[in-house]
């Protein structure tokens, strides 16, 4: 009989078998081989785990250390960057500041030089209307750079390039469309037209802005001394004609500021004081010479120069003439002027009038006081316009022309008295004349 122990096919191995005895009890259990290999998986498992835990237990401060400091690396340089970019701004800031500080303090300039001409202008006005009839000397041709700089004066936008001040600064001005700007035109902060910073590009502008005021001021100034050379040169002429005619009515010391010996180097102001220092004087000098050129003017008014009967011939001189009734010689105390009957007789001169009505071989005469020694006597009225006291200003019609008295013929006699004795008319005419293109 075969051993069932003993494997058909070769030696068969037994499992192995566990027995426990506690007291009279016995057990026992057969262990598998799977279960051995399961639990020698487990505790290897197990092994390995301790064996990982153990290695990350060791190496855990040193990644933690790791990333640590990592990390400040990179807070570190988020701080730096910071640090730099604060500086970087607190630079930017400074600088602006510092530009809209100069721009503030050049804008203050500006409207102070604005204010400044304003004032000028304000004070110009009345000389430059005073002086509206002063004749200004002839000037050679503008060269056309400087044609160009006369152009910043003209109103026109069409006629000059330069606006003024530029609106940006002072606002529109009224009345006037504000110039397109395109992209080219505005101003970026950080570059200009040719790439410069806005604060170089404000310079540029200020600067210009600036020359075109000193431009502005210098044409004042020219203007200025160009109208007081104007007016003291047609002084002199006025008095040296009547000077020329035995009509002295000027002291050498009443012409101010010309005879007076000058001289010295030409220093060109270069400060805004010294330059409205300049200005003032120079409206000074302006006024001084209108003043005298209003007192001559007024001072001529009231010499018998003009023609009682303009565009009439004249028909007897003043001197020895034929008497033209009793025909021996007889002395012509004045001129006599062709004239139609009614004819408007006019006062040579403003005066008071001291005599109006018949007075003998005069028939209807008007005689007039001019002052300084100076009366005008108008003969043979038809009809006198005017009353004795009677104040009568330059050019008023004063009688009517006709044949009244010691007369032949419808005319007009002329006569003029300086200090009570009769003097040539003729003269007073012909300096009339003269002084008529300088009133």
């Amino acid at each position: 009989m075969t051993d069932p122990r003993l494997p058909i096919f070769g030696q068969r191995k037994e499992p192995h078998t566990i027995i426990i005895a506690r007291g009279d009890a016995i057990s026992h259990f057969a262990i598998r081989p799977w279960v051995l290999l399961v639990g020698a998986s487990v505790c290897a498992l197990a092994a390995i785990g301790y064996l990982l835990a153990t290695f990350y237990l060791v190496i855990r401060d040193d990644l933690i250390g790791a990333n640590i400091a990592r990390e400040a690396r990179v807070q570190q340089l988020y701080e730096d960057r910071i640090s730099a970019l604060r500086v970087q701004v607190d630079r930017i800031t400074s600088r602006q500041l510092l530009d809209q500080r100069m721009m503030e303090d050049k804008v203050a300039e500006l409207i102070e030089r604005q204010k400044t001409l304003s004032r000028r202008d304000g004070r110009l006005a009345p000389l430059l209307k005073r002086a509206s009839d002063v004749p200004l000397p002839k000037k050679p041709e503008t060269a056309p750079e400087q044609h160009t700089q006369l152009l910043l004066l003209n109103d026109d936008p069409a006629d000059a390039a330069f606006m003024g001040i530029d609106p940006i600064i002072t606002g529109p001005v009224p009345g006037r469309a504000a110039p397109q700007r395109t992209e080219a035109d505005t101003l970026r902060p950080s570059e200009g037209l040719a790439g410069e910073s806005t604060a170089e590009k404000a310079e540029q502008i200020f600067h210009t802005i600036n020359r075109s005021l000193r431009q502005i001021e210098t044409a004042q100034i020219h203007k200025v001394r160009n109208l007081t050379e104007s007016a003291f040169e047609t002084a002199d002429n006025i008095a040296g004609t009547l000077n020329a005619a035995g009509l002295k009515i000027e002291a050498q010391d009443d012409k101010t500021g010309m005879d007076a010996g000058m001289g010295g180097p030409l220093i060109v102001p270069e400060s805004p004081s010294e330059s409205i220092e300049n200005f003032d004087l120079q409206l000074q000098d302006l006024d001084t010479a209108l003043n005298r050129l209003d007192r001559l003017k007024k001072t001529v008014r009231t010499l018998p120069l003009a023609n009682p009967a303009p565009e009439m011939p004249v028909t007897s001189l003043f001197g020895m003439r034929r008497d033209p009734l009793l025909g021996t010689p007889a002395f012509h105390a004045g001129i006599d002027f062709r004239a139609e009957s009614g004819q408007r007789v006019t006062a040579t001169a403003t005066g008071i009038v001291t005599k109006a009505g018949r007075n003998g071989g005069y028939g209807n005469m008007v005689e007039i006081d001019h002052g300084n020694g100076f009366s005008s006597r108008y003969a043979h009225l038809s009809r006198v316009l005017v009353r004795e006291s009677q104040r009568v200003p330059f050019g008023a019609p004063i009688g009517e022309a006709g044949n009244t008295g010691r007369s032949t013929g419808t005319h007009l006699h002329y006569e003029i008295h300086r200090n009570g004795t009769a003097v040539n008319p003729a003269s007073f005419l012909k300096t009339g004349r003269q002084i008529e293109q300088l009133l």
